[in-house]
């Protein structure tokens, strides 16, 4: 898992409010073992028209919201099903944090654990920030992990709260299993002293 800093980028709007985790990837694409290469079906209906070709109309499609590594959503994002394929899909698609007014909680701890950062906002901020993207879509967003801050252009800023174990883990690029295998050495050395 690559390590979580300080990220700045140009941000994907979009205004949806409850958008559920089949929006996010449909179920048919979940087929698939491998964790990699969900990107190309994220928002697949959306994405995409009947005939198989790019829906126009479609944010993710806007060369301008090409390179973009931070998403701006509606309300209650991730909501739905557990499915830990949603954040896989938005890591893969190049999103390496999601900017809402709230999160479902499943999605927002599935998220952690594939160093998708999920950043709560305030309602007001969610309006400015949306306001201000539309109106100029490569205004670039700066989140500060270690200050737990975002900037957006110097215009505007806020805070936003992580737990301080997932915090620890999106510093050091490693999820929760890398966590414990970091602790191998110290284990073989306790077996080794305490034999039985």
């Amino acid at each position: 898992m690559e390590k979580f800093h300080v990220l700045t980028s140009h941000v994907v709007a979009l205004p949806v409010n409850d958008i559920d985790t089949d929006q996010i990837i449909p179920a048919r694409f979940l087929k698939r073992i491998q964790k990699d290469g969900f990107g190309q079906f994220l928002f697949a209906d959306w994405r995409y028209l009947a005939d198989g070709s790019l829906n126009p109309d479609f944010i993710l499609n806007n060369p301008q919201s090409q390179g973009a590594s931070i998403l701006l959503a509606g309300d209650n994002f991730g909501c739905g099903s557990s499915r830990e394929h949603a954040p896989w899909s938005l890591a893969d698609w190049g999103f390496r944090a999601v900017l809402s007014t709230s999160f479902a909680d499943i999605f927002y701890n599935n998220s952690l654990k594939v160093g998708l950062l999920p950043v709560q906002i305030s309602p007001e901020n969610s309006r400015y920030l949306f306001e201000t993207i539309q109106a100029s879509p490569q205004t670039p967003l700066t989140i500060d992990l270690p200050s737990q801050s975002w900037t957006l252009s110097e215009a505007l800023s806020g805070e936003f709260t992580i737990h301080p174990f997932a915090k620890q883990c999106l510093l050091d690029g490693m999820d929760q299993l890398s966590y414990l295998f970091s602790f191998e050495d110290r284990v073989t050395e306790y077996e080794a002293t305490h034999g039985s």
